[in-house]
């Protein structure tokens, strides 16, 4: 009696004669409780189904595991832009990753994998979660869908008027990185963490602040400062941008006007509050 390992080995070395037979074999279960722990796809490679997905087989029809969420599709649609990176990953020279019922397994977000299928499918776009799909047509690398969503409101507005203007803002993920760190280190047996921000948009701003800064470094503050830079929106847009980046990083912040009496009056409207809260 052969063990699973040699049955393996065997079904790995099938004649062109009886691959075929095994690829049916295989695909209409007639092997059912035999423990292979071979993947259906070296057969279909064998048999050529695979290199040919638009020959008079058909298309082979595939169950795909992505991150835990199932799908069952075709390698034509999974193929049916070559280039991309879904397309390589279907290709006779990649290497299969299975699970353990031998479907094909793919380690990405299975939600937003439906979405791209559809579009494979019928060129049908989402209207729902579309920055999470954009994401995942760019890992793909299904360029069509990528183009179309970047036309979108939601994905224009972030990648060309916003994430444009923040490019515009001298050192902008570094102050996010150092906003994080300070409110972190004051965290300890605190409820919530406050964390000063100056902003300044112009060049004369920042000449007008430079007094309060000198202040506040001389009491030991710690202050955070963004600009100026060379852009149309204001310092409240900025604000908001600061928040919905900190936000989008899992803290719950919220800001307001620095109001201490340190500082005149005059230089209030450049400082400001962020306060993340901790529970």
């Amino acid at each position: 009696m052969h063990t699973h390992t040699q049955e393996h080995s065997e079904a790995g070395h099938i004649g062109a004669p009886w691959s075929c037979i095994f690829e049916v074999c295989w695909q209409h279960s007639v092997f059912p409780k035999c423990n292979l722990t071979l993947s259906p796809f070296p057969c279909l490679l064998r048999t050529g189904l695979w290199a040919s997905p638009g020959g008079h087989h058909g298309s082979p029809v595939l169950e795909l595991n992505v991150g835990g969420e199932l799908y069952t599709t075709t390698v034509g649609t999974l193929r049916k832009l070559p280039g991309s990176k879904l397309a390589e990953m279907f290709s006779s020279s990649a290497k299969a990753y299975t699970d353990a019922e031998g479907r094909f397994f793919i380690d990405r977000p299975g939600t937003y994998f439906g979405p791209i299928l559809d579009y494979l499918r019928s060129e049908r776009l989402p209207t729902h979660h579309i920055p999470e799909v954009y994401r995942e047509a760019q890992f793909y690398e299904i360029k069509p869908l990528v183009k179309l969503l970047e036309d979108t409101p939601q994905i224009f507005g972030e990648q060309v008027a916003r994430r444009q203007f923040l490019l515009r803002v001298p050192g902008y993920s570094e102050n996010l990185e150092l906003m994080v760190r300070l409110a972190r280190a004051e965290a300890v047996a605190a409820r919530s963490s406050a964390v000063l921000v100056c902003a300044v948009r112009t060049e004369e701003d920042a000449v007008l602040c430079a007094d309060a800064l000198r202040v506040l470094e001389a009491e030991k503050r710690s202050v955070v400062k963004f600009g100026p830079w060379k852009a149309a929106p204001q310092v409240k847009d900025l604000l908001d941008c600061v928040k919905m980046d900190i936000t989008a990083q899992g803290y719950q912040v919220h800001y307001e006007q620095f109001s201490e009496r340190t500082l005149r009056t005059k230089h209030l409207g450049y400082f400001y509050t962020f306060v993340f809260i901790w529970w």
